[in-house]
């Protein structure tokens, strides 16, 4: 995947714009080719077909693409750009030509709302659709009214937190949060919630404790299940401990809900890595588990829904 393109999305909207630029770095940081898609609307599809039927030479041969113009000339005002960046128009509906589009690329990105629907939703249809089919990861950036009030201005140079489940979670999900943070220079937060009531003197909104790797040593003083959490942890980094020596890991084992823990970390992170569903379901399910559906909807900043890339 080394000359994997990274895809976005685009309508024309302020939303998708920001998936634009968040697209544009991410191709930037991997030496990646930007692919910039957007589906044609209705009437441009249609009048292509009934000229392609008619045969009418005294018809222009294209129809006006207003959105394929004003993204062209956002990127001609940006800071840099990719070596080598395409534009495609596609046809058909929204969600399937952009999971055609993702195929066999490093990610899709997208924002989290579009043109159409109500703008007090959190997540749009055509996000949620292409984050429960892509074959590839699908990136979705979360408009402005999304992010926390005390988040940083620049979140981009933040961690990758990483909802990990030791025993089901697929390696895909791993390597893409190593790449990512090996792309950033960043560190790669690692976040697993284990199923146990919190002490009574732990306050609900407590933020959770970070434990760097030589912080693990057992002293008898972890709750059992925390530190039964974190032997696993530990045991399923560590192959990729030994891909990427240069990127530095964090582990935090918390007790409650795995989501509501990811959309607290999204406060400040560059990026929350999650897998799309249970690695027990089908490769091509078109199902998202309850921790990513979760995160989409609630996170303050962009989220990366990880699919099974393959059947192992």
């Amino acid at each position: 995947m080394s000359n994997a393109p990274v895809v976005v999305g685009v309508d024309g909207s302020d939303h998708s714009l920001l998936a634009l630029e968040w697209a544009r770095t991410a191709a930037l940081r991997h030496g990646a080719p930007l692919v910039v898609a957007h589906v044609l609307p209705d009437s441009a599809q249609l009048y292509a077909a009934r000229r392609s039927s008619l045969a009418d030479p005294s018809q222009p041969q294209e129809y006006a693409d207003p959105v394929g113009v004003h993204v062209r000339d956002v990127l001609a005002g940006a800071a840099g750009l990719p070596e080598q960046v395409r534009y495609d128009a596609l046809e058909g509906s929204v969600p399937e030509a952009l999971r055609v589009a993702g195929e066999g690329s490093r990610m899709l990105v997208m924002g989290s709302r579009g043109r159409g629907g109500f703008a007090a939703l959190l997540l749009g249809s055509n996000s949620r659709a292409v984050a429960s089919a892509a074959a590839c990861p699908v990136v979705v950036v979360p408009h402005d009214a999304r992010r926390a009030p005390d988040a940083p201005a620049d979140p981009s140079g933040g961690p990758v937190v990483l909802g990990l489940h030791a025993a089901e979670t697929p390696d895909d999900v791993l390597v893409f949060a190593f790449t990512e943070a090996a792309a950033r220079g960043t560190t790669v937060q690692v976040v697993s919630a284990y199923a146990i009531p919190p002490a009574p003197t732990t306050a609900v909104d407590s933020p959770f404790q970070v434990i760097p790797p030589e912080g693990l040593a057992d002293d008898g003083n972890a709750v059992p299940a925390e530190r039964e959490m974190l032997r696993s942890q530990t045991e399923r980094l560590a192959p990729m401990r030994k891909r990427w020596p240069g990127v530095r890991v964090e582990q935090a084992a918390v007790p409650g809900d795995a989501a509501e823990r990811l959309v607290t970390a999204s406060r400040s992170a560059a990026v929350v890595v999650v897998g799309r569903h249970h690695p027990r379901r089908t490769v091509g399910s078109l199902a998202i588990g309850s921790v990513a559906h979760a995160v989409l909807h609630h996170a303050h900043g962009p989220v990366a829904v990880v699919p099974t890339l393959s059947a192992s």
